[in-house]
């Protein structure tokens, strides 16, 4: 089953459009439909060389519970950040504001 990110320009995105998780890219249409299923956004930013990204596309958005769970309790969101360094930028200060470091690739 394919999701969202399969006709991304992104191959980052497109790598993950194989997921069991219900991927969404970063859109207008996302916002709006967390908004109306009245769901948070679980939002994973990364990009293709990243290996920590690599591992959790592995072992965690492959996994059918996790994506489940996921699906179910979320609107999950992914981002290339090479593709969007606004949206990275902006996480990851928030990011460093509030734990005082980087996330992974940083």
């Amino acid at each position: 089953m394919t999701n969202r990110l399969a006709q991304s320009n992104s191959l980052y995105l497109r790598k993950h459009a194989e997921n069991p998780v219900d991927w969404w890219p970063w859109c207008d249409q996302a916002l709006a439909a967390a908004q109306r299923d009245n769901k948070p956004i679980f939002l994973s930013i990364g990009y293709s060389s990243c290996h920590w990204c690599t591992v959790m596309e592995t072992e965690a958005f492959s996994n059918e519970a996790i994506a489940a769970y996921l699906n179910a309790h979320f609107l999950p969101i992914k981002v290339d950040r090479e593709e969007r360094p606004d949206i990275d930028s902006i996480y990851m200060q928030a990011l460093q504001m509030m734990v005082g470091q980087w996330g992974a690739g940083h």
